[in-house]
């Protein structure tokens, strides 16, 4: 059994950990590759003394909800740090539309033509794309001239949000301020769970028996209730199906992060593991949206991560709760350490204030504030904030969370030696074609590295 003062005080090791791990095929980043370059970096200017009217500033921010709820989490964020600041300057608060990659795709887009927010959010992935791009301040001389601390967030996200290309590794830059940390649960369907007369996941997690044949009987005997019910659902981006790879011990990239892992044998294996559920009509067909059959009562568990809850606790209404995630062959869940930044629009014309606004929304009040709503895990590491965190229910199995950021989950992170956007085009889109059963594994092991090799940097 994981106890919370156990797993509050590993957590910060197991972001270490990722911070130097080398398991082959790990998708951990934080070795950097030698002779990495990027264009000239864009920064804050220099903090002047004094304060300027700042009548008229509206400052313009974004965030990708993943459900309305979300989105009525962060505009109450808003409307509040609005209130509080006074005259200095005011708030808008714009939810992202475009899931995935299409959200950071419209930033870049609107950053050129000049009318993308001042602050907004993005994944931990893309801050290599943005920097190199030239598209985010470095808010360095800003936190620099008021002595910000950094240390109180978590090492992971913070060893990128610091890295300087040139160097090849964390210097003198600050890219943002980490939004969130999460990993992935499962949300389930206790009622319907119950009808099929499988094992209660969060009862076999505690006993240490929930595996993925544990997992594989559970989402078995749910499909078998018929009509609409599967017992499985995920969505069809890289995660999802990382996961599984992860678990038997592969992983996207080769050790370094320089090269492609998606050929080895424990990677292909992840992925027999995902086409076998799929191929036994066990889950929501590949490619749909698995949370609204979830919600509408006819799914026994849909992976997600902590964002899904504002959406569960509005719109469900039957018995639901969450469990980590089953493991497999490598003992391990596979799981992620998920992160995001709110970083500056480079050509923002009110940095001083954009910086401001940085600050307020990762303050420890304002995510304890997210977190109770549902949202996601504060990226501020302490005891208290776990203690706090696990309080904020439902789901009252919040441990859940926890224990993945105690399992040395994978940590999300950008390609410094390539583009990440362009890997992930090429491999959701040949991962797809074997889950859909229009390619073979065989195709797929034997070619899919050279496919993405041209995503890295030669």
């Amino acid at each position: 059994m994981h106890t919370r003062r156990w797993a509050g005080a590993v957590i910060a090791l197991t972001l270490i950990a990722a911070a130097c791990g080398d398991d082959e095929g790990s998708s951990d980043a934080t070795t950097a590759p030698e002779g990495t370059t990027a264009p000239e970096a864009t920064t804050a200017p220099e903090a002047t003394e004094g304060e300027t009217d700042s009548d008229g500033i509206t400052i313009r921010w974004r965030t990708r909800p993943d459900n309305d709820a979300e989105a009525a989490v962060y505009a109450s964020i808003g409307d509040g740090i609005d209130e509080a600041n006074g005259d200095a300057f005011s708030l808008s608060y714009e939810p992202g539309n475009n899931e995935g990659s299409p959200y950071q795709d419209q930033l870049v887009t609107e950053i050129g033509n000049g009318t993308a927010p001042d602050v907004f959010w993005i994944p931990g992935t893309d801050i290599a794309r943005f920097q190199s791009e030239g598209l985010i301040l470095d808010l360095a001389p800003l936190a620099s001239a008021e002595s910000f601390d950094t240390s109180e967030f978590y090492p992971e996200p913070m060893y990128h949000l610091t890295y300087d290309p040139e160097a090849g590794a964390p210097g003198d830059k600050l890219w943002g301020l980490p939004r969130d940390v999460s990993t992935f649960a499962l949300y389930l369907n206790n009622d319907l769970i119950a009808e099929a007369g499988a094992d209660d996941p969060r009862a076999l997690a505690e006993a240490g028996e929930w595996d993925w044949a544990a997992f594989e009987d559970v989402i078995t005997k749910v499909t078998a209730l018929g009509g609409e019910n599967k017992g499985f659902a995920m969505n069809s981006w890289w995660a999802n199906y990382g996961v599984f790879m992860n678990a038997a011990g592969g992983g996207f990239f080769n050790e370094d992060r320089t090269a492609c892992g998606l050929d080895t044998p424990e990677s292909i294996a992840g992925l027999e593991q995902i086409k076998a559920i799929y191929d036994g009509g066990l889950a929501v067909p590949f490619g749909e949206d698995g949370e609204p059959a979830w919600k509408a009562g006819t799914v026994g568990a849909f992976i997600n991560g902590r964002w899904a809850t504002p959406g569960a606790r509005a719109d469900v209404g039957f018995n639901w709760d969450v469990v980590e995630l089953p493991k497999g062959p490598s003992g391990s869940q596979g799981n992620w350490l998920f992160w995001g930044a709110y970083v500056v629009n480079a050509n923002t014309e009110h940095p001083e204030e954009a910086w401001e606004l940085v600050k307020a929304l990762t303050t420890a009040d304002t995510q304890a504030q997210i977190s109770e709503l549902g949202a996601n895990i504060p990226s501020r590491k302490s005891d208290a904030a776990i203690d706090a965190f696990l309080g904020f229910t439902p789901p009252e199995n919040n441990q859940a969370f926890i224990n993945g950021l105690a399992d040395s989950p994978t940590a999300e992170g950008p390609l410094w030696a390539g583009s990440w956007p362009k890997y992930d085009e090429l491999m959701n889109g040949a991962v797809t074609a074997v889950i859909n059963g229009e390619r073979t594994i065989e195709d797929f092991q034997a070619k899919i590295c050279s496919e993405t090799a041209e995503a890295f940097n030669s």
